[in-house]
């Protein structure tokens, strides 16, 4: 089989179980679209920009030598009537790539409905090509409800597919509210075996320059409102009234640094709080075997792989009711769950979770099912149906 993957960045979620599913198939096309616009990324230090440069959204390292990684370059700004009309621009570009480099397919599978589900439903159209679609998120919760244009942009998208996967029952739940009529499977979302294991604590503590004698708790994810870092940030000021032996470490970058630093400022905050920036996604695993807990206080989350990366570190999560977090924290031996935007209860459990002796081994035992070896074979078994 040879597999065209059309995707919005090649890190993470979307670089993972493409490269899982390398050893199934003949060859991987991977069409990524970037904005040149972000460029400006590389030259000055806006962090709201950085994230959006080629360089951060394609990550090369380790790529299998069946998969071949192309920017799909496409001008637009991030703006609603821009995006409404992306999918016309991403399809005409990814279709201008793949015919220069005479690439041919059997079968499509497109990461978010929109754009690069649009691109995926066009080739399928055209070329009569098998067309597979994972709705990972906010294309699937937020954006199908915003207005009837969009409603009708996603439900082409899902219903020109031959199957759709989504990472979530939540997300499930959103798209059978939409009239649509094909098979959705729900395949979570998994985490790298060879990347993220346990190890040394005070090895990875020292290489990381951070104390030996606190207790760390950590979250990681873009600075964003809806990773709700605010909330886990008063949860702290809570928790030090009782216990001043914590560090909570802030990894990510985003639009809202500048807000964060005030806020720990204003808090005095600023030895029990660290905003440490936007780290590789290789580096993530030292921060995760650096601490002794970790917590995802965010308001939504499609999945929350964060999370399950941390527990394959071994390490007990303390998580919101996100829509994606209790079907990952199904159980009290492996984390806790909380109300989002709850800075008390999520102090209250920070507290507990940081007191009890955890069963490293369960949790280990547990988040094997989540290796991305045994979701590529899911992915695969949807293939074969088509």
């Amino acid at each position: 089989m040879n597999l065209a993957v059309i995707s919005h960045s090649y890190n993470n979620f979307q670089k993972d179980p493409t490269e899982a599913l390398a050893p199934h198939v003949s060859s991987v096309n991977v069409y990524v679209r970037v904005n040149p616009f972000a460029e400006i990324g590389n030259f000055l230090p806006i962090p709201q920009v950085e994230r959006f440069s080629s360089a951060y959204k394609i990550d090369r390292t380790g790529i299998p030598e069946n998969v071949q990684v192309h920017p799909t370059p496409i001008w637009y700004l991030p703006t609603d009537h821009d995006y409404k009309k992306l999918g016309e621009r991403h399809y005409s570009c990814a279709k201008s790539l793949m015919q220069k480099y005479g690439a041919e397919f059997d079968l499509i599978h497109a990461h978010f409905t929109w754009s690069a589900g649009y691109v995926g439903a066009r080739l399928k159209e055209e070329c009569g090509i098998p067309f597979v679609v994972t709705g990972h998120g906010y294309d699937v919760y937020s954006l199908p409800f915003e207005d009837n244009e969009w409603r009708e942009k996603i439900e082409y998208v899902l219903n020109t597919a031959d199957h759709v996967v989504t990472v979530s029952q939540s997300n499930l739940a959103c798209i059978q509210k939409l009239d649509v009529s094909t098979p959705v499977t729900v395949i979570p979302n998994g985490f790298r075996s060879e990347r993220f294991y346990p190890r040394d604590s005070s090895e990875c503590r020292k290489a990381l320059n951070l104390p030996q004698d606190k207790k760390i708790i950590l979250t990681v994810g873009n600075l964003e409102p809806v990773k709700g870092q605010t909330h886990l940030i008063e949860a702290v000021q809570r928790v030090i009234r009782e216990r001043k032996d914590i560090l909570c470490v802030i990894v990510g970058a985003g639009k809202l640094r500048t807000t964060l630093k005030r806020q720990i400022r204003s808090l005095g905050l600023e030895d029990y709080v660290v905003l440490v920036g936007g780290k590789p996604h290789d580096e993530i695993a030292t921060w995760m075997n650096a601490c002794d807990l970790f917590v995802l206080p965010s308001l939504r989350e499609s999945f929350g792989v964060v999370q399950i990366e941390a527990m394959a570190c071994g390490k007990p999560v303390v998580a919101t009711r996100n829509g994606g977090s209790e079907e990952v924290v199904i159980s009290k031996e492996y984390g806790l769950l909380v109300d989002p935007a709850n800075s008390e209860d999520l102090a209250e459990m920070i507290q507990v979770a940081l007191e009890r002796e955890w069963d490293r081994k369960a949790i280990l035992q547990y988040i094997e099912r989540f290796t991305w070896e045994n979701i590529g074979k899911e992915i695969v078994d949807v293939y074969s149906r088509l």
